[in-house]
């Protein structure tokens, strides 16, 4: 297994994309902290960019990867290797490598400009953000073997979670606006993990007071140890689930 995760480590690492990536966010975090004349205002603006590319780029590559990895694949099953070792090793070096690019290209910049509790609390969020989609990006792979298929599910994923969802959640706002909704929105937070991450940084950037009594009820809740346990528990729960499902399809899975 140690052998598959630095093979696929060292592959990645190398993928002119995955650089590219690296120095993309190094450039654009520095560019914002430089740009702003407030080091908080800086992590805010750069928030919005792990929220949106962070995932996009985690879910894109690794479905693309494993797609281009066919062949590679289909030689380790003919090992006597278990299957389910395979996979999870290719989730893991894909998982490291993007979390390894993200801390690289975010968190040298936000610890050298705002190292305080809410930019640990942001790069923490954008390195689950990052394994989540790696996740959820195997997850699509091992459902559909066509590769322009696939790439269009997982495109579709994660325009649900960075877009579609908010919109629904709107929508049941809005249908029960005389109904109240702020305490059933913790538990409607934790079915998105791009939106209880933003939740949790927002909160500790102390801009709960703009977002209303939703923003106290939030605050009561996630400002609390239990809270942040429970919100931590639940980004892990958004690794492990999809992980563990990809893992055991692929064990069914006739290449």
């Amino acid at each position: 297994m140690k052998k598959i995760i630095k093979y696929v480590i060292i592959d990645i690492l190398r993928n002119k994309i995955v650089v590219a990536y690296t120095i993309f966010l190094l450039l654009l975090s520095f560019s914002i902290f430089n740009l702003e004349d407030n080091n908080a205002k800086g992590l805010l603006s750069l928030l919005n960019i792990v929220l949106i590319i962070v995932p996009l780029v985690s879910i894109l590559f690794a479905a693309i990867y494993v797609y281009n990895s066919a062949e590679f694949l289909e030689l380790l099953v003919s090992q006597p290797l278990k299957r389910k070792t395979i996979w999870l090793s290719i989730f893991a070096g894909l998982a490291f490598s993007l979390a390894l690019a993200f801390f690289i290209g975010v968190g040298i910049p936000v610890m050298l400009y705002e190292f305080s509790a809410t930019g640990i609390t942001m790069l923490i969020v954008g390195l689950f953000l990052t394994v989540i989609f790696v996740a959820i990006a195997l997850l699509a792979t091992v459902q559909t073997r066509d590769k322009a298929k696939g790439i269009g599910v997982t495109i579709l994923l994660w325009l649900y979670f960075s877009l579609l969802f908010d919109g629904l959640v709107l929508f049941l706002l809005f249908q029960f606006a005389d109904y109240p909704m702020e305490k059933i929105m913790i538990g409607i937070s934790a079915f998105n993990p791009i939106d209880l991450s933003r939740i949790l940084v927002l909160l500790k950037m102390d801009v709960s007071a703009l977002m209303g009594y939703t923003g106290a009820v939030f605050n009561d809740f996630f400002g609390k140890t239990y809270g942040m346990i429970i919100a931590v528990f639940v980004l892990a729960l958004w690794i492990a689930l999809p992980a563990w499902i990809s893992a055991r399809k692929f064990n069914r899975k006739d290449l």
